[in-house]
């Protein structure tokens, strides 16, 4: 019978911390390998961020993609805590509610063009 092996592999960790990703596992999240692939291209590439970005822009970027997958990351730990039917009907609700609000604002502020240009 043949058994089954796994292989983990793990970031390097550097001295000053600048790509350490947290130790994280490659195999634990395809977020974190995307990540890593990304910061190799910019590195090999020597992209430079636009200059006509403001001093703040330039300083939040670096960490911009780290806090949207620690986030997406947090959402996805909330949602799998929870029983399947719930957390689909949570993501149908935002699904629905968004295109609905937008529907009934539009309507609203056609009847205030309508009330001014007739009134």
């Amino acid at each position: 019978m043949r058994r089954a092996r796994s292989v983990n592999i793990c970031a390097r960790r550097e001295k000053e911390g600048r790509y350490n990703y947290d130790g994280k596992l490659v195999d634990e999240n395809m977020i974190v390998l995307r990540m890593r692939i990304k910061d190799m291209k910019m590195l090999e590439t020597s992209q430079m961020l636009p200059s006509d970005w403001m001093q703040w822009e330039k300083q939040y970027i670096r960490d911009y993609y780290e806090d949207v997958c620690d986030g997406v990351g947090w959402l996805q730990m909330c949602l799998m805590n929870t029983r399947p039917c719930l957390a689909v009907g949570m993501v149908a609700l935002v699904a629905l509610s968004v295109p609905i609000s937008a529907w009934v604002i539009f309507f609203n502020v056609m009847g205030w063009i309508n009330g001014v240009v007739l009134g």
